[in-house]
């Protein structure tokens, strides 16, 4: 992928008052009639400079520990050992232990004019991005942002075409913002724009020890966010043990760490929007303390460097998940956009399994495959799961969506997947205020999980229990495309090697070194 773009990206639409000294002039189709004069052309988002691209001999990822920092709260920054340096943005440096940052406003002059179109919200990334490609093909040049949910933004006048539309129109207007200042008894010093921060002997942050260096960087939604620069290897140390398990056969830990490199590599982009490249958090990998990577851990990281999972020359995108439920899902079955050749939906056990339930999966083999034992990683605990919601908490969960939707009267899966995943959910109920309004919502592919939390996967069965109850019995936890940890941990331990897990679930990519895939070493994401 070439270096990420200083995209287009809008700050959401309601910011704290600190951050803005107007509130939003507009949502939901006219114009405001006119702005002060002194006012800049219109922009998408507070501007902010796109973080650095990757040397593939010395990759380093730009991982916010923290995003979004709230104003109403000082930034506290302690060294696990040793002084902290902070590097103004003029240079001038400051030591101490510790420092404490607090906020201030300053004026915006001249104001920043933010207009925009919105679209979303999207349950995942993965969908935003569908929706951003689709919309670029009408001839806008859309952007995602996550200012709490996946969006896609594009400017004001840019053409939606019908099956995307209506999109949110947004005016607002930044007179003041918040910005960091350090507290001296020779007199504060107010930090605008982004600064370094040093640490040699670790930086205490949230019950872990980072080593950075870091960065206290400004992001186009009018807030900060507190950035480490990590080598790429040393970032597998703080995801490897908190995705997969410490604990797990090695082989198993070394797919995990090919699979968290080569995502990594593959979606720089995500949050480049905010000038970093990704976060720390479910929305990304997680990233923790990389002191709670012991020694097998740092074996499985050695003994993979800087390898990667291609297709076509090009990292992958690896999505896994913690188990499938005995049945891999395909990438349509899950977000919307084009089929990947290399997530394909999979019986996940032996010959006999698999010729006893070919795919595609017919609705009425979903029970007997839910109820048969012998697929990889069964010994999972959410292997096989059961939940059940009552019209309350369907209704609650649905209002946003459709606030005329009434009490929940039936819930029904109207499509299934080739892996009998549930592709299209519908909630049926008589309407608010009698017969007005929708008396239906149908939720597809990820907003399903995104909507119910409370189910594991979207591999299930419904089973009415009554009046206003519902019962789900379904396999699997994660969205079921890519490895299964749980099937990994099992077939290392049945001897398979590392080559041959990642054929199993990724049939057809490569494994191949960094330095081999030339300037098309980063990947654009699905």
């Amino acid at each position: 992928m070439p270096r990420p773009r200083p995209a287009a990206f809008a700050i959401p639409e309601r910011l704290s008052p600190v951050l803005l000294g107007l509130p939003l002039l507009l949502a939901g189709g006219c114009r405001a009639a006119s702005l002060p004069p002194q006012a800049e052309t219109a922009a998408l988002h507070w501007p902010v400079p796109a973080p650095p691209a990757l040397d593939a001999a010395n990759p380093v990822l730009w991982v916010a520990l923290a995003s979004r920092l709230r104003a109403t709260q000082p930034v506290e920054l302690r060294s696990a050992q040793g002084l902290l340096t902070l590097v103004a943005p003029d240079g001038a440096r400051y030591q101490s232990p510790s420092l404490v940052l607090h906020w201030r406003e300053e004026p915006v002059q001249p104001p920043v004019r933010i207009s925009r179109q919105v679209l979303g919200p999207f349950a995942s990334y993965e969908s935003a991005a569908e929706a951003a490609a689709r919309w670029r093909q009408a001839g806008a040049a859309p952007v995602i942002g996550y200012p709490r949910d996946w969006e896609v933004w594009a400017a004001a006048d840019a053409p939606v075409p019908p099956d995307l539309g209506p999109a949110r129109q947004v005016e607002q207007l930044i007179e003041r913002r918040a910005v960091l200042e350090l507290r001296r008894e020779a007199g504060p010093v107010t930090l605008s724009s982004g600064m370094t921060l040093e640490a040699p002997g670790g930086l205490r942050w949230q019950g872990g020890v980072f080593a950075g260096p870091f960065r206290l960087l400004p992001d186009a939604h009018g807030g900060w966010s507190l950035v480490e620069a990590v080598p790429l290897e040393r970032y597998l140390q703080g995801v490897v043990p908190h995705e997969i398990g410490a604990g797990s056969p090695p082989v198993a830990l070394a797919a995990q760490a090919v699979l968290a490199r080569t995502w990594a590599l593959s979606n720089l982009q995500r949050f480049a929007v905010d000038g970093y490249h990704l976060c720390a958090d479910v929305q990304c990998q997680v990233y923790a303390d990389p002191r709670t990577a012991g020694a097998a851990v740092r074996q499985a990281i050695d003994s993979t460097r800087h390898q990667v999972l291609t297709w076509q020359g090009r990292p992958i995108h690896a999505v896994y998940h913690a188990t499938n439920g005995g049945v891999s899902a395909g990438f349509e079955e899950v977000w919307s956009g084009v089929p990947l050749p290399y997530l394909r939906p999979r019986v996940d056990a032996g010959s006999a399994l698999q010729e006893r339930f070919p795919l595609p999966l017919a609705p009425s083999q979903v029970a007997p495959l839910l109820g048969t034992p012998g697929f990889h990683g069964a010994d999972h605990p959410r292997f096989r799961w059961t939940r059940t919601l009552d019209a309350a908490q369907i209704h609650e969960a649905l209002k946003s969506r459709n606030p005329q939707l009434g009490t929940p009267e039936r819930v029904s899966v109207l499509e299934r997947g080739p892996s009998g995943r549930v592709l299209a959910l519908e909630i049926a109920g008589a309407p608010v205020g009698g017969d007005s309004g929708s008396s239906r919502v149908v939720l597809r592919l990820d907003a399903i999980r995104r909507t119910f939390r409370q189910l594991p996967s979207t591999l299930f069965l419904v089973d009415p229990q009554g009046p206003g109850r519902w019962r789900f019995v379904g396999g699997g936890f994660g969205h079921g495309a890519g490895l299964s940890q749980a099937g990994a941990i099992d077939l290392a331990r049945r001897g398979w090697g590392l080559q041959r897990i990642l054929d199993h679930y990724y049939p057809g990519t490569q494994l191949l070194p960094l330095t081999a895939l030339g300037a098309g070493f980063t990947g654009e994401g699905p």
